[in-house]
């Protein structure tokens, strides 16, 4: 099922939003929008398919770099491209949200490692840098899988064992009574933390844990057309789990020193030329300083303070398409004051030809001159 609607605010969080975050949001929605509790409502059922869809896009890393990265058609490249087919494959994750474990007919997750945690940092760029892109190295603060034990938490030359109480499954089942019947539901195991292997030995250098803190570097490919306020999302380069598993994310949120001389909305730049009155009023050819270089501009005749001249192509590459924006040039006319008294003269003479009331000699000659020339 197609739909246009941003993802992120149909389930009403921020785009750096963590996984439970993300789960405690769809769980909000979907009790309200579920068919059942709308009477079979085929608005309501429709609304409950684009925010499951959507929750099933976010919550798999792969697949919310891609939309993040291209969109919904981007998403699309893997797992579930339907309700149908996200019900048919999610029904454990779906019921968990309303149960708190997984379906009660008995679906299970599987065991496994965890996913760490993620990070969050604030990355400095100058205007140029954000505009062309950039690479840069970060250096980041975090947990990282251990290097003596490779994040298993055991003492080399040993192995961590099944756990006894849920027998390497992660998970326990607990069968209660409802006014449905029987209804199974599953929780993760307290002993093993959800892993499904206990360490009889632990690890010297990180006592069982499978991870240390430390300092480490990051390089991240900030892409060229990105914005003050934009983030960008480093998959694995977060935080390791405890005792081996999925690394969380790094979010970079980007703040952008503005630039003195341009002025940006979206993909268009801004910015301000001055030119002589003269220029102006005969026409003159003028230089101006681009981020590409300095750029020539034509000031036709009789050109009026205010004036936009655009420079197409001269603007901010589009961060998700192709081309670049557009430079505005917005022509401001100087004009002259201090002017000694043999152009004072030639003004003068000149308002005389075109039949101009100016003031005289001992004051507001160039307040007239200004709304003259605009």
């Amino acid at each position: 099922m197609a739909t246009t609607t941003d993802y992120y605010e149909l389930l009403g969080v921020s785009r750096s939003c963590t996984e439970d975050e993300l789960r405690r949001a769809y769980r909000k929605l979907a009790r309200n929008l579920h068919p059942d509790a709308n009477g079979g409502d085929p608005a309501s059922e429709a609304r409950f398919k684009e925010v499951t869809l959507a929750y099933e896009t976010l919550r798999d890393p792969e697949r919310r770099r891609r939309y993040d990265l291209f969109g919904p058609d981007g998403a699309r490249g893997t797992g579930p491209s339907s309700p149908g087919d996200i019900f048919a494959g999610g029904l454990g994750d779906i019921f968990g949200a309303f149960f708190g474990g997984g379906s009660p007919f008995g679906t299970t997750q599987s065991a496994g490692p965890r996913r760490g945690d993620d990070l969050e940092l604030v990355l400095d760029l100058r205007f140029e840098e954000a505009v062309f892109g950039a690479e840069r190295e970060l250096t980041l603060r975090g947990a990282i899988a251990c290097p003596t034990c490779g994040g298993s938490g055991a003492q080399p030359g040993t192995l961590p064992s099944t756990c006894p109480d849920c027998a390497g499954g992660g998970q326990v089942r607990r069968v209660r009574q409802s006014i449905l019947g029987q209804v199974v539901t599953t929780s993760p195991c307290n002993r093993c933390q959800g892993i499904g292997q206990i360490v009889t030995s632990p690890c010297r250098d990180c006592r069982g844990e499978g991870r240390r803190v430390e300092e480490h570097s990051v390089r991240v490919e900030v892409p060229a057309g990105v914005d003050d306020g934009t983030t960008l999302r480093i998959p694995g380069a977060g935080n390791a789990p405890h005792r081996g598993g999925v690394p969380g994310d790094c979010y970079v949120h980007l703040r952008v020193t503005p630039d003195e001389r341009f002025g940006r909305a979206g993909s268009d730049l801004t910015t301000e030329l001055h030119v002589a009155f003269t220029q102006a009023a005969l026409g003159a050819t003028v230089e101006l300083e681009t981020l590409d270089g300095r750029e020539t501009i034509q000031i036709p005749p009789g050109t009026p303070s205010g004036k936009i001249v655009r420079l197409r192509g001269k603007g901010v590459p589009q961060l998700r398409g192709r081309g670049r924006g557009d430079l505005h040039v917005r022509i401001l006319v100087d004009i002259p004051t201090g002017l000694p008294k043999e152009q004072e003269a030639l003004l003068r003479e000149l308002a005389a030809m075109r039949r101009e009331n100016v003031t005289s000699a001992d004051g507001g000659l160039f307040s007239r001159i200004r709304s003259s020339f605009g």
